[in-house]
């Protein structure tokens, strides 16, 4: 039988349709999850935690009470009742500091004890002696640890909210400054016009070695990627070891003795190869990004075995789709690794910046769990309530489905005879010998 050519097999139409179809499926998938969850971040917002702090201990003015704080609280939620992007959370301050330091809130709106009595202090007349007032201030937090594009959003919402305040405010004092009949410079109408400073600062400060708050993603999808690369390698391995797969080094290929065994032994050992890498694996990911990049890092032996157990999680579920599925195995641990997970992380853009969809993945999917639970290791104190009890609440789930799902499918084909290779005569190896001359047929004796 002649050997195909490279050109005969082109002509092959199952190798177009079938490659087309996978190509076709993978790309668009990426397409719509990637850029469908994050194009319209600002169109999709809804219920962006920030937080509202009134600590303005009000002040007397014209033989009357005054409380401006209320005022803007009070301008701000009736705002918010047609405009549901953000969730304003009225708190204490100690409250604020507490959430920001926890990653529950993008940032916050802080209206300062004094507020009141520099604010009418500007309507008030002034001896010379005295100088300027104060200006009043209204002071708006940010908060990167939580994701910079929260942060960002988060910021511009209440600055906007603060400069609304102050215009509001600004036109109650014209309004008293015209009914002193006390004709003022323009350039103290323009200040009473717009008399709040609004001042911006960081409310949770990170390291200027944690990539602006994104160091706690980037790091857990390096993890994530080493899992999935780990399972690949592993499963290659282990196929070679048992006489599955050739090994081909350079022009020469090598294959073991076929090793008969049980799909479930052969998921068992895979695991436990998956378990001794991601030792090795965890530690070199560590060592590279703070010892070697000088990361910002604490609670280094947390870390350790955060990366670890990451890995080994990651790894073992790819293991089952592998042993599950087989080749199209490391199609779908790349969709619900990569394609699904990266998106619906709230990593980048906060999940309350993403489709509805993307919140039901986000529920499962270990990019998110992840994510939260380094943010809470690297920026806020390995705090439990921060994000690390869900992820290690979501890690031992996973462990124990990729278990059950690996080895009940596993041992559901050993059982029904679904063996790799049913027949042991298949892998004899075949041995080829140079073709011998044909027999050349002896002459007929000649007829006396």
């Amino acid at each position: 039988m002649p050997h195909p050519t490279p050109p005969s097999v082109l002509r092959r139409p199952q190798l177009w349709i079938g490659t087309g179809l996978i190509a076709a499926v993978v790309s668009m998938l990426f397409a719509l999850l990637y850029v469908g969850g994050n194009v319209n971040p600002r169109g999709n917002l809804r219920d962006l935690p920030v937080a509202l702090v009134n600590a303005d201990a009000g002040a007397d003015a014209g033989g009357r009470r005054v409380a401006l704080g209320e005022q803007v609280v009070s301008g701000i939620e009736k705002a918010a009742e047609g405009d549901k992007s953000i969730d304003w959370q009225l708190v204490t301050r100690e409250e604020a500091d507490k959430r920001l330091g926890s990653g529950k809130v993008f940032g916050a709106l802080v209206i300062p004890k004094d507020f009141s009595a520099t604010v009418t202090a500007l309507g008030a007349p002034q001896p010379p002696a005295q100088g300027k007032p104060a200006p009043p201030t209204i002071t708006v937090l940010t908060n990167q640890s939580a994701g910079s594009i929260g942060s960002s959003m988060s910021s511009q919402a209440a600055q906007k909210a603060a400069h609304a305040a102050s215009a509001q405010i600004g036109q109650e004092l014209l309004k008293q400054a015209a009914a002193q009949k006390t004709p003022l410079p323009t350039a103290a109408q323009l200040k009473l016009a717009d008399p709040v400073t609004v001042a911006v600062a960081d409310g949770h400060p990170v390291g200027s070695r944690s990539a602006m708050g994104l160091s706690a993603f980037y790091y857990a999808l390096v993890l994530v990627v080493c899992g999935m690369l780990g399972a690949n390698l592993v499963n290659s391995q282990v196929d070679t070891a048992l006489g599955y797969l050739h090994t081909d080094y350079g022009p020469v290929r090598k294959r073991e003795p076929v090793q008969h065994t049980s799909r479930v032994r052969t998921l068992a050992v895979g695991i436990a190869l998956m378990l001794g890498m991601s030792v090795i694996m965890g530690t070199l990911v560590e060592v590279a990004t703070v010892a070697i990049l000088d990361m910002d890092a604490s609670h280094l032996g947390l870390l350790w075995v955060y990366s670890v157990a990451t890995i080994a999680v990651v790894g073992i579920g790819g293991l089952a789709l592998f042993a599950a599925f087989g080749t199209p195995g490391m199609l779908l641990a790349t969709i619900v690794f990569i394609a699904m997970a990266v998106p619906s992380s709230g990593a980048t853009v906060p999940l309350q910046a993403l489709p509805g969809f993307f919140h039901g993945l986000a529920e499962f999917e270990p990019l998110r769990q992840i994510t939260e639970g380094l943010r809470s290791i690297l920026f806020y104190g390995a705090q439990a309530d921060a994000g690390l009890t869900r992820a290690w609440t979501a890690m031992g789930i996973a462990l124990v489905a990729a278990l059950l799902f690996g080895f009940g499918i596993t041992r559901l084909y050993d059982r029904r005879g679904l063996h790799r290779i049913p027949h042991p005569a298949a892998d004899e190896a075949v041995v080829e010998t140079p073709e011998q001359p044909a027999a050349t047929e002896a002459p007929a004796p000649a007829k006396a």
